[in-house]
């Protein structure tokens, strides 16, 4: 199967900071970063050309602040959600083409697929998309990093919000493969802990487009809250389907994953009033604001939390690099869980043994349309969910790193 072409871009920097010494750790005297993602797909509005842009943008904004004294390169490739290939395409970057660390790795099956080869060959798997649990408990590893949200923290927000809000009784609607089935386990131990009730679930399959024999069970089971363990264009088209067939008047939906281009492509009619758990908005604050505008300058869209964690995590990669004098995988993991994370998409983020990065959360309401005041003016701020609340504690890891 063919890979979409490969984007390089080469980056020289000035040759003032590290030591000659710290120069000839880095392996040929360049770092490079690989973009595996959805460039064609289900997910490539999530992430997809948006990540490849936010990879970019780090790797230019470290070089201008940063100076440092070695080049950096960028490989990307679409993994078209198959973990097969994604598998071969990050074997040839880190046997053949020298690629440090791969990178964004939405779709959980293309994640632990990765991080396999990642642990195989010492090099980084650096996640941004993905969202399944297992990547920091029963499949971690110590080469692998959870950057920007888990199923745990979707979960913990819009399940509980919504259970607390009335919605007792459940139906899921959930994608057939990892992703959806940890986002269904997580969000149901939730509606269940906050008294609610689980009546069922559907399967349907990775990616779908025909979502009407599913969305007729959910309805048969006459639950209060359809809830959508899918993601992408499966989230928009349930939605759309769900409207068309007359379900969400009588029945709501709880959208357990979706990002701000969902929004933007439903439109503020369709969604007003659901709940979401967000790990970024480009509307929070100055700093936000400032970085997504310089984003939606070339893309054209606001940032997705996925795209703004991936030059977060790229950015701070490269920073612990730098901090190393090496690209070895080992050096540059421990300076990663050693420097805090402050920049505009994280204040004092961490990365803990399991290779989960925690930071704050955000419950988000769709806003109405008379309350929308400028284009993409989408999210009320319901609660900011502290980074010790918004993830799954230490204490339950099932992480064979974390030491008890």
């Amino acid at each position: 199967m063919t890979i979409k072409k490969a984007v390089s871009i080469a980056c020289t920097a000035a040759l003032a900071t590290l030591s000659a010494g710290a120069h000839a750790q880095i392996s040929g005297g360049v770092v490079k970063i690989g973009v595996l993602t959805d460039l064609s797909g289900t997910y490539s509005d999530l992430a997809g050309s948006g990540a490849v842009l936010a990879t970019k943008m780090a790797i230019e904004d470290f070089i201008a602040k940063e100076k440092p004294d070695f080049k950096i390169e960028m490989v990307s490739a679409d993994h078209q959600n198959k973990a097969d290939i994604a598998s071969n395409k990050a074997r040839e970057w880190f046997e053949r083409e020298g690629v440090d660390t791969a990178t964004e790795l939405v779709t959980t099956s293309v994640a632990l697929a990765v991080m396999k080869i990642a642990k195989e060959k010492e090099r980084i798997a650096l996640m941004s998309g993905p969202g399944s649990t297992p990547i920091t408990n029963e499949q971690c590893n110590d080469v692998s990093v959870h950057y920007t949200y888990d199923t745990y923290a979707l979960a913990n927000g819009t399940a509980k919000a919504v259970t607390k809000q009335g919605g007792k009784s459940w139906f899921f609607l959930t994608a057939d493969y990892a992703f959806g089935q940890a986002l269904e386990k997580d969000a149901s131990a939730v509606v269940t802990a906050n008294g609610g009730k689980v009546l069922g679930s559907v399967r349907h399959p990775f990616p779908g487009s025909d979502f009407s024999s599913f969305l007729l069970k959910a309805q048969a089971s006459g639950a209060q809250v359809i809830g959508l363990a899918n993601a992408g264009a499966d989230t928009t088209n349930a939605i759309k389907q769900a409207a068309e067939f007359g379900i969400t008047p009588t029945q709501s939906l709880a959208g357990l994953l979706m990002f701000i281009t969902d929004i933007h492509s439903l439109g503020l009619k369709s969604t007003q009033g659901m709940y979401l758990t967000e790990g970024f908005y480009w509307d929070l604050n100055e700093e936000t604001r400032a970085w997504s505008k310089r984003f939606f300058g070339v893309q054209k869209k606001m940032p997705t939390m996925v795209q703004a964690g991936q030059y977060s995590s790229v950015y701070h990669y490269l920073k612990a690099v730098k901090a190393a004098g090496s690209d070895d995988a080992k050096k540059v993991m421990t300076q990663m869980k050693k420097l805090p994370i402050n920049d505009f998409f994280a204040k004092n983020g961490q990365i803990r043994e399991d290779g989960r990065m925690v930071h704050d959360m955000y419950l988000m309401q769709v806003k109405k349309p008379a309350e929308s005041k400028y284009p993409w003016d989408y999210y009320h701020v319901r609660q900011v969910i502290p980074a010790a609340e918004a993830f799954q504690p230490l204490s339950q890891s099932r992480c064979p790193l974390v030491k008890k």
